[in-house]
């Protein structure tokens, strides 16, 4: 009888924490996290890239407002990428045009396999001392997928064509009304009269 009943409670035991698991799963899968909803909330809220603050290289809050009246051009950056290279082009392009109110805005980023492995500090390091960086660099974020920041699902979804980003070193030129003006792909390079077109028009 002692035994019966132990293999009785035992078993209740187990059917409960079975229970109590497949609830839990139920209610995380059903119940997005507080920062997915807060990442939707922001996209639906935005009317321009001014609304966004970003995080500087450093960890410093940036307000995007700050580059109203500029032509920005915004990319996604990675240090071991094939396209890496075109640091030293963007470089080249900014001391070009940064007093007639040109400003690159490079926002590292981890999703094409795994070209940016490093930390803020490893990848600012790497800017400076390998292609002289001046322009803003920002913290590393996403640029595509589940977690992609709010600012690329912005700039994603209303660009001309409209997409997500498919490598390293994809471009948006806004212009100084905060409006999307263009978008180009990674292949691309700075100096590339089509680009450099753009941007004096922008200008």
């Amino acid at each position: 009888m002692d035994v019966s009943l132990k293999f009785i409670r035992r078993a209740t035991a187990a059917l409960l924490i079975i229970l109590i698991s497949a609830a839990i799963v139920v209610f995380a899968t059903a119940t997005p996290s507080k920062e997915a909803a807060a990442m939707t909330t922001t996209v639906s809220t935005v009317s321009s890239i001014y609304d966004f603050t970003m995080k500087d290289i450093d960890g410093n809050a940036v307000k995007l407002d700050i580059y109203r009246g500029k032509v920005l051009l915004i990319v996604n950056v990675a240090s071991r990428c094939g396209y890496t290279p075109q640091y030293e082009g963007l470089e080249a392009l900014y001391r070009r045009y940064k007093d007639k109110g040109f400003v690159v805005l490079g926002f590292p980023a981890n999703n094409f396999l795994g070209q940016e492995p490093g930390t803020n500090a490893e990848i600012k390091q790497f800017c400076t001392t390998k292609y002289n960086v001046t322009f803003p660099m920002f913290s590393k974020i996403s640029v595509k997928g589940n977690d992609m920041h709010p600012l690329y699902q912005y700039l994603t979804k209303n660009a001309q064509p409209p997409g997500d980003v498919q490598w390293n070193f994809g471009k948006f030129l806004i212009g100084k009304d905060g409006r999307i003006l263009a978008r180009f792909e990674p292949g691309v390079k700075p100096e590339s009269s089509e680009l450099v077109k753009a941007i004096e028009a922008a200008l």
